[in-house]
């Protein structure tokens, strides 16, 4: 059914979490997945131990940014299929509605930047966060796309006929 799967990874600052998400599906998901990522409060600025990991996994972190979710709502935007919340603050928020209506899940993570201590407790926490969202994202990819498509065909089936 569909060519390609576009995923938004959301969080509150949009620093680290959803950032690590966007680059690990970008770096295994392609051709099948493009990712995004937003925050409801963004930070502005990317943590760079988040950089950091990212670099060390050899992924890419070119385009990374911290955005707002508002930037998905907009016309022109790309249609998400999947929003995934990766942090308990945006989890509990008032999501906006997306054009589509996309499947939603949430994927508690803790906050590596929430995290003080010496610069070791500190790498201990981004790395931690790092290996939980690439497990994840592999489960994820590992489910047969057709199994994706069924779901995506099922919620279509289901808005027209709620319609």
């Amino acid at each position: 059914m569909e060519s390609r799967y576009n995923v938004l990874f959301l969080c509150t600052g949009n620093s680290a979490r959803s950032i690590m998400a966007e680059a690990i599906l970008n770096h295994k998901g392609r051709p099948a997945f493009a990712a995004y990522s937003a925050g409801s409060h963004p930070s502005g600025a990317v943590r760079p131990e988040a950089l950091k990991q990212l670099a060390m996994a050899h992924m890419s972190t070119t385009g990374l940014r911290s955005k707002c979710w508002d930037e998905f709502g907009r016309p022109g935007a790309p249609e998400m299929h999947f929003v995934f919340t990766v942090c308990d603050n945006a989890a509990k928020e008032t999501c906006p509605l997306w054009p589509g209506q996309p499947m939603t899940a949430h994927w508690g993570v803790p906050d590596p930047a929430a995290v003080h201590g010496d610069s070791a407790e500190i790498e201990r926490a981004f790395r931690d966060a790092f290996f939980i969202l690439d497990r994840r994202i592999s489960l994820f990819l590992a489910l047969p796309l057709a199994a994706l498509d069924r779901l995506a065909l099922k919620k279509e089936v289901d808005r027209i006929g709620g319609q």
